[in-house]
């Protein structure tokens, strides 16, 4: 039996829903819900002004939301790295730094209800390979990812506002049918998005980079290496803490009886040989501590202070006028032209090169830069030969000042190559390069003195198995004639070790002419 409901008729008539009939679709619900206009007639009301605003307010975010999600990124190189940052919305701000497949750290960056994500791709081969090749790139490459991370911050704030603006006012004309409706709110979307950027501009903090948040694999990071203020803070504990050995050592070496013989004078010249320091800030903690305790009169570096010679790293020689002694330097191979007219300038400093000689605190010092730029790759290392030759010119000088009356007591070149060819015309030649220490008396009488590295090898040295040790020599001159009287080598722990050794060494004097022979009166058969 078929049964029919019986009702009234017309307009006013309702129809019992169908199981097979659909629902009405959300849009047409949130179109008639926002719909302006009058009031339809029966008893359906037009939408009250604050659900209106509401349903606005939903569609500009959720348009928003589409379009940053959709197109709101950019991929851009930063450094040697492929990167994508994305803009994404945030109750917190702050920036994400996604490190596939180690995990991700977080910075309290800014405020904002906008959140910086930034993903590491991966790491380009030929950007990577061409700072192994050329390491003198490394100086410039803070400037390279400042430029390529505005670049790419420029690029996403464009690409953020196009995508913010086509999904709100697409999402509008979905819902709204309207143009000018669909309009307003991508206007809506822009205005939320600039006013996202100034409070993040007025809440950037750029010290959130030493405190991150470390998610995934990342979460042992700190404990690995620690992060960026108790490395500043730690390193700082160390350098002073081997300062402070020098002086407890040297106290202790100049109260024992168990030395050699040799007693320096209080008048006796002092000179502190320092080398290949390598961009190690601890070296002048050392440095300073031991012109206090020994009186240094003068200080001579022979070389590679620097690591790549540029321009960046010259705030590094700031501290040398305030190590208390005047400054003797020759260029090294990892000291370039533009460090040594940057010391040039510097009071108390005094830079030889060509075989150029001073006198500073009595004693005739004269030296030779080296002759190779070694972290430059576009010019092809010329090695021993090169040189061989600047030693050879170094000599030819030294001769020079001899027949001009004012002989050189001391010699200084950075590779041991060309100091050895400075033999026979100086008492004295003093090298470095090679990172370890030597001493001996060449064929000709001249003594050549090699010093290990002042900088434990520099901070490049962190990589190595065992930490380098620090070392460093104060020779004791003779006031009178300038010779070498002995001399004390000091040697500290590397990178995390504070231990201190000093060893001292006395000139043997030289071997007592053999007396001539008897001249006999009597006539010879």
């Amino acid at each position: 039996m078929v049964r029919r409901r019986v009702g009234h008729t017309g307009p006013m008539a309702r129809q019992a829903p169908s199981p097979h009939r659909p629902r009405r679709p959300v849009r047409s619900v949130l179109r008639a819900l926002l719909r302006p206009g009058p009031a339809p007639a029966g008893p359906e009301r037009a939408p009250h002004p604050w659900a209106r605003a509401l349903g606005m307010t939903a569609v500009v975010l959720v348009g928003a939301w589409l379009g940053l999600l959709i197109v709101g990124n950019v991929r851009t190189p930063v450094g040697p790295m492929d990167t994508t940052m994305t803009l994404r919305p945030s109750l917190t701000g702050g920036t994400k730094i996604n490190v596939s497949p180690l995990g991700a750290l977080r910075l309290d960056s800014h405020v904002a209800p906008l959140r910086l994500d930034v993903d590491v791709d991966r790491l380009d081969p030929a950007r990577s390979q061409a700072l192994v090749d050329n390491p003198e790139r490394f100086s410039g490459l803070q400037d390279q990812v400042a430029a390529d991370v505005l670049d790419g911050t420029t690029g996403l704030a464009l690409r953020s506002c196009v995508a913010v603006v086509t999904g709100a006012t697409a999402l509008g004309l979905a819902v709204y049918r309207r143009p000018r409706r669909a309009l307003a709110a991508g206007g809506l979307a822009l205005a939320l998005l600039a006013a996202s950027a100034t409070s993040a501009a007025a809440t950037w903090n750029p010290k959130s980079v030493l405190e991150p948040k470390f998610d995934g694999l990342l979460t042992s990071a700190p404990s690995v290496v620690g992060n960026a203020r108790s490395i500043v803070t730690e390193f700082d504990v160390y350098q002073k803490e081997l300062a402070r050995l020098v002086t407890n050592v040297t106290k202790l070496y100049d109260a024992t009886s168990t030395l050699p013989a040799y007693a320096p004078d209080p008048d006796t010249l002092r000179v502190l040989h320092v080398s290949d320091i390598h961009l190690n800030p601890a070296a002048w903690h050392i440095i300073r501590s031991m012109v206090e305790q020994y009186r240094i009169d003068v200080i001579i570096d022979s070389g590679d202070t620097m690591d790549h010679g540029s321009a960046a790293e010259n705030g590094f020689l700031d501290a040398i006028p305030g190590l208390g002694a005047p400054y003797v330097w020759v260029r090294g191979n990892h000291d370039s032209r533009t460090t040594q007219e940057y010391l040039s300038r510097m009071k108390n400093v005094h830079v030889l090169d060509d075989g150029r000689a001073v006198t500073v605190a009595g004693v005739r010092i004269a030296g030779s830069g080296d002759p190779q730029f070694t972290p430059d790759r576009t010019v092809v290392a010329q090695g021993d030969p090169a040189e061989r030759m600047t030693g050879i010119r170094l000599a030819s000088a030294l001769r020079d000042q001899e027949r001009a009356g004012t002989p050189v007591d001391i010699a200084v070149a950075h590779n041991p190559a060309a100091a050895a060819e400075t033999d026979g015309t100086v008492p004295l030649v003093l090298a470095g390069h090679i990172h370890q220490r030597k001493n001996e008396v060449m064929k000709h009488g001249t003594r050549l003195k090699i010093e290990g590295s002042t900088g434990g090898g520099g901070l490049r040295a962190v990589q190595n198995e065992k930490p380098e040790k620090v070392r460093a020599s104060v020779l004791y001159l003779d006031r009178g004639n300038r010779r070498l009287q002995a001399w004390d080598e000091v040697t500290l722990g590397g990178l995390g070790l504070t231990t201190a050794e000093v060893s001292r060494h006395v000139v043997e004097p030289p071997p007592p002419a053999p007396a001539p022979p008897a001249t006999s009166s009597s006539p010879s058969p």
